[in-house]
């Protein structure tokens, strides 16, 4: 009867560990934040149907943002209805989508339910989990409908060059001219520092989409506010008319509080962008503490990244021992068979805890991976 596969990352919205490294998200605004911008003195706020394209000033401020004209927007009910109307509106049953994986499984799981044939655009540990070129040409034919691609990637936080995107736009141009390309920028303005932010891939062609949502970046997921930005004019009505035949139009509480986040966005996102700074240098002085049992990419934005046991340390039984001894410390991190990845990979979230918390897990997987490895009670040893 399911549409859609069982993934153990629905534990992510369950209950949480005490320390929980599996999350990709940072500090949550509080609501007491936003509420005098959203609403002001006003408490007479009338509970109306919002517009089936989403609140027009809350349009204006992500086009403002992503460099396009706010009638290339359309707001959702977080990113991943936008991902489902995508999928739902460009693929018919039998139609072929290339994802790149690992994936955050839910991408992948939009295309499948609305009957699309998914074919794998394979991105490795070993190579940094960047994009091949020629192996995406030879995945791609004329019955192509969409490729879809995120960038920073989820779960890697390794981001897609600009000029790889521009390779992959003249690509399909060229072998697969009725193709979308879908970028997933979630964590695009998730920088670190000082660091800029990359610009939305929104404007490198008319056949590229770009999602995006208040979840990451500027720590509301609460609110589920998202959105698809297109530029081709028939496209954007279909996806309007998609969300009016399901949710017919998102919250107008949630829609006025995501200006307020909007309006509020230089404090919000620079705050996390320190935070995520600061937490990833501890990561990467954590990770030269552990050359003998872990190896790394670095991210390039996002509160995420991907490490790997050694394959020569940890077998099939060592494996088993450190997820066990994590979950023995309350601390969890995100397997990687959840995204589709080696069992010997998992994604490392650092953008939840205080840098103090985030000390404390990294010495609990420190014990994990000592514990992991050492012979077990009984064990032959030569």
């Amino acid at each position: 009867m399911a549409r859609f596969p069982d993934n153990e990352i629905i534990s992510l919205v369950s209950k949480a560990p005490r320390f929980d490294l599996a999350e990709s998200v940072g500090p949550s605004v509080r609501l007491a934040e936003l509420i005098d911008t959203a609403f002001g003195d006003d408490a007479d706020f009338s509970l109306d149907y919002g517009t089936a394209a989403g609140n027009p000033e809350l349009r204006q401020e992500i086009a403002t943002e992503s460099g396009v004209h706010a009638d290339d927007v359309v707001v959702t009910v977080g990113g991943m209805h936008a991902l489902f109307l995508i999928a739902f509106t460009l693929c018919q049953a039998g139609d072929e989508a290339i994802v790149a994986e690992p994936v955050f499984p839910l991408a992948r799981n939009a295309l499948t339910a609305v009957g699309a044939v998914t074919r794998p655009l394979a991105l490795s540990f070993d190579t940094g989990y960047r994009i091949d070129l020629e192996a995406l040409r030879k995945l791609l034919f004329p019955k192509t409908k969409l490729v879809s691609l995120a960038s920073p990637q989820n779960p890697s936080g390794v981001a897609i060059p600009e000029h790889t995107l521009r390779d992959i736009v003249a690509m399909l141009a060229e072998h697969a001219p009725d193709a979308w390309l879908l970028i997933d920028e979630t964590y695009r303005e998730a920088a670190y520092g000082e660091d800029a932010a990359a610009p939305s891939a929104a404007c490198l062609g008319p056949k590229v989409i770009s999602v995006s949502s208040l979840s990451k970046c500027h720590g509301s997921a609460g609110l589920r506010i998202g959105w698809a930005i297109t530029r081709d004019t028939a496209l954007r009505q279909a996806l309007v008319t998609a969300k009016f035949s399901t949710v017919i139009s998102c919250s107008p509480v949630d829609e006025a509080l995501a200006l307020a986040v909007f309006r509020q966005r230089e404090r919000i996102i620079g705050e996390k962008r320190t935070l995520l700074a600061q937490n990833l240098q501890l990561v990467e002085n954590w990770v030269l503490r552990h050359p003998g049992h872990i190896d790394w990419v670095r991210p390039d934005a996002g509160a995420l990244c991907c490490m790997r046991l050694k394959p020569e340390v940890f077998d099939a039984a060592a494996v088993e021992r450190f997820y066990a001894t994590l979950a023995k410390y309350s601390t969890r991190v995100a397997p990687g068979a959840w995204f589709g990845d080696d069992p010997l990979v998992f994604r490392l979230g650092f953008g939840l805890p205080t840098l103090t918390a985030l000390a404390i897990a990294l010495e609990c997987v420190s014990v994990a991976l000592t514990e992991a490895t050492r012979a077990p009670e009984g064990a032959a040893t030569f």
